[in-house]
């Protein structure tokens, strides 16, 4: 059992994915208590987004509102059924915005509400004092199964963009840059030569890709996107996401602490690429020690699609590198910038550092590329 909104008179209704998606068939009852059955028009799990659709006319709808202009501490009431109680109403503010890195989906933007949000409240309205739609209730923080505070709602500028592409598409059809992008940590920051931790680090610019005809480089900062500020990957993941395909963004980065415009025609994301990725002994006093590495096959090679570098065999987890994250099975490409096409270059390169001195590794894991910041004991 779960919620939902009619956003189209001609019966289209959007709710979560995770309410209809085991379904073999699907009720919906409206407040004057007539039933029809609904039939799936497309589903988008990667955003917990729903659109399904009932025989009906002339049905009552919710306006929307633009979920950019929200602000904490805005009153907000969510509606829904929760346990089975249909047409239940509760208040509470907006206790946050942008939310993500829950692991609740791939695409996370969400509002924090303090709205009471329990089972079978899911996928039915988030709406202001005006009673327009804010967003689309999902998730709830709990230990116990029930309300405790915390509540997630999908921002209704994503799931109008969501909602139009399953009409129009049957699937989402999502904006792609090209890119390996990651958290710019302080250690980071301070090796790109970046004041604020608000960004995101180009790892890697893929071939072929909008982003290396835009003229992308590794080591770019991305901090702004058409004049939006960009707070962190996933932010920018998100904002990309939401363009269509096609369409010309520009694009502000932090290049050599030096500001540059780029303007990029977004492509649309590759199949492929759509899952979500996972961004002899070296003795010494220095940032690797306790790291081994052994020559890449061209197997391996081959398989990772990329030319030179290193393969971590082993590594002391108790080492500056394995609790800066380097991991067996890495791929190391660079160190503080400079090429390793070798075992003998890494080596002559790790004989160079200083007992203090920080390292920066680029690595590849998978099909992740990442930039990693390494302090010595």
């Amino acid at each position: 059992m779960g919620s939902g909104v009619i956003v189209r008179a001609d019966g289209h209704i959007v709710t979560n994915n995770h309410v209809v998606e085991h379904a073999d068939e699907i009720e919906v009852t409206l407040p004057d208590k007539r039933k029809f059955k609904a039939k799936v028009i497309g589903t988008d799990p990667k955003t917990d987004v729903a659109v399904i659709k009932i025989e009906a006319t002339g049905l009552p709808i919710l306006p929307w509102t633009d979920s950019g202009r929200l602000e904490v501490g805005e009153l907000v009431l969510a509606v829904g059924s929760p346990f089975g109680l249909t047409q239940t109403v509760t208040m509470g503010i907006i206790s946050a915005i942008g939310r993500a890195n829950m692991g609740i989906v791939d695409y996370e933007d969400f509002i924090q509400t303090d709205a009471a949000i329990n089972p079978g409240n899911s996928g039915g309205a988030l709406v202001n004092l005006h009673g327009e739609l804010v967003g689309i209730n999902t998730a709830i923080f709990t230990r116990t199964g029930g309300y405790m505070g915390i509540g997630f709602a999908i921002p209704s500028n994503m799931v109008r963009t969501v909602m139009d592409s399953l009409i129009k598409h049957g699937k989402v059809v999502r904006g792609w840059l090209g890119v390996s992008i990651q958290e710019l940590t302080p250690d980071l920051a301070k090796e790109f030569g970046v004041s604020e931790t608000a960004g995101a680090l180009v790892a890697d610019v893929m071939e072929d890709s909008p982003a290396s005809k835009a003229g992308f480089e590794r080591g770019d900062v991305i901090t702004e996107l058409d004049g939006k500020p960009v707070r962190d990957p996933t932010h920018l993941r998100t904002l990309v996401a939401d363009s269509a395909p096609g369409t010309k963004v520009t694009i502000t980065v932090l290049r050599d602490k030096d500001r540059k415009s780029l303007e990029v025609m977004l492509g649309e994301l590759p199949k492929e690429l759509s899952a979500p990725l996972t961004p002899g002994d070296v003795k010494g006093k220095h940032a690797l020690a306790g790291v081994q590495v052994g020559p890449l096959s061209r197997d391996e090679a081959r398989e990772l699609r990329i030319k030179g570098g290193v393969m971590v065999r082993r590594i002391d987890p108790s080492s500056p590198a394995g609790r800066a994250g380097l991991q067996e099975g890495d791929v190391v490409r660079e160190i503080n910038r400079q090429a390793v096409t070798s075992v003998e270059e890494f080596e002559r390169r790790v004989a160079r550092l200083k007992a203090k001195e920080r390292v920066l590794l680029l690595v590849t894991r998978g099909r992740a590329t990442i930039y990693l910041a390494i302090t010595p004991e």
